[in-house]
């Protein structure tokens, strides 16, 4: 009987030495169906002939086996492994969430507490040369702040920190579109400024709707050199003990004080989530310039400074 001959590169697919290259990591989520894992074992290189390996797992029964979770292979894996990893599952899993808008030592107290990674390791993780650059952003910042992307995670237990940081800022540029490059050429920005400013638009906004809203009057107040005066960035000056801001908290010499400096701060103040980041980018064509917060969390939006002062004073008399 001749040998068909996708099942002889099959074959040879699984009996090619293996590599000593750099482990990726891909991500199964749960439910995912087994042509979404074959795209993302080949998107991130692992195998390099869909159609084919498809065949070959169909015939070692991956598809009614396939488990979700975290997988670290080499480019290009020997498909007997990949089959029988994601079949294994490879050990447990833990799931682990990251909140839109906490900050970075909030995220290192969270993987603390829930997956026993020492806070000073994560920090490091976060800072490491590898992971600036990967992000693009070596020289412009010094961590990864704004760049752990907020969702739910399926982890191996014992997840060391290094690959801790790896899956959360891989996590933010899968979710980064392309799309979104060419509008920030349209505005003349660097991600990093859109992240930034993404940020603030999280910490401010309670009600999602208005987060287009939020991010025009910033755009309009850049576009006109006025300050940002955005509190929670002087919220994050002074630390999570601040819980409100008065006149003397809008002295402080912080360079992320964006009532003393104009322009954005120097980086986020926390990890947006993509509704923040589409907001940054995509403002609403609204003329405001002012905001103030209802006791419902939404906003009331002016133009003029006056109309703006009487915003204020009706929303205190109605918490009166």
């Amino acid at each position: 009987m001749r040998a068909r001959p996708w099942l002889l590169a099959a074959t040879l697919a699984c009996t090619a030495e293996p590599r000593s290259t750099p482990q990726v990591l891909v991500t199964i989520p749960r439910g995912a169906t087994f042509r979404a894992a074959v795209d993302s074992l080949t998107a991130r290189g692992v195998i390099e002939s869909p159609g084919m390996f498809r065949l070959y797992a169909r015939i070692r029964g991956l598809p009614r086996a396939l488990k979700s979770g975290v997988y670290e292979f080499s480019p290009d894996e020997d498909w007997s492994i990949v089959v029988a990893t994601l079949k294994s599952g490879r050990g447990a899993e833990t799931r682990f969430t990251v909140p839109e808008g906490l900050w970075l030592v909030e995220v290192a107290a969270l993987a603390n507490a829930q997956l026993g990674i020492r806070r000073d390791s994560f920090l490091a993780a976060v800072r490491a040369p590898e992971r600036l650059d990967q992000l693009g952003i070596a020289g412009r910042a010094t961590t990864a702040e704004g760049y752990l992307f907020p969702t739910t995670y399926q982890l191996p237990v014992g997840i060391r920190a290094r690959d801790l940081a790896r899956v959360l800022t891989q996590e933010f540029l899968d979710h980064w579109r392309p799309e979104w490059d060419a509008r920030l050429d349209s505005l003349r920005w660097s991600r990093h400024q859109a992240v930034t400013l993404a940020s603030i638009i999280e910490a401010e906004t309670r009600y999602a709707p208005d987060a287009p809203f939020v991010s025009a009057v910033y755009h309009n107040r850049l576009k006109r050199r006025m300050p940002l005066q955005a509190d929670p960035t002087v919220v994050y000056a002074h630390g999570r003990r601040l819980r409100r801001v008065y006149e003397n908290h809008l002295l402080r010499p912080s360079p992320y004080n964006t009532y003393l400096h104009p322009g954005l701060p120097p980086g986020p103040i926390s990890q947006p989530g993509e509704e923040s980041l589409r907001a940054a980018l995509y403002p609403a064509d609204v003329p405001f310039l002012y905001f103030v917060a209802q006791a419902d969390g939404k906003h009331v939006f002016s133009v003029s400074y006056a109309e703006h002062l009487r915003a204020i004073r009706s929303i205190r008399r109605a918490r009166d």
